[in-house]
């Protein structure tokens, strides 16, 4: 049983978010942080049993900027 699991968050163009799980096949989508976090909850409940669902639920949030040169 893992302790943690890790989701890379990024800002959709569309706007809202994106979570993808590293080294798992779980993704989640919002608009807004909140729902982002009961998003990925609800996923990662849904992946796993009870028994082997991560204690931790580890958010990397990963964010572009372009500036000029």
């Amino acid at each position: 049983m893992n302790t943690e699991i890790v989701f890379v968050v990024e800002e959709a163009p569309e706007g809202g978010y994106t979570a993808r799980a590293v080294g798992q096949g779980i993704f989640a989508e919002a608009d807004t942080l909140p729902e982002l976090h009961a998003q990925v909850r609800d996923a990662v409940g849904c992946h796993f049993e009870p028994d082997a669902a991560p204690k931790l639920i580890r958010l990397h949030f990963v964010r572009d900027e372009v500036i000029a040169a």
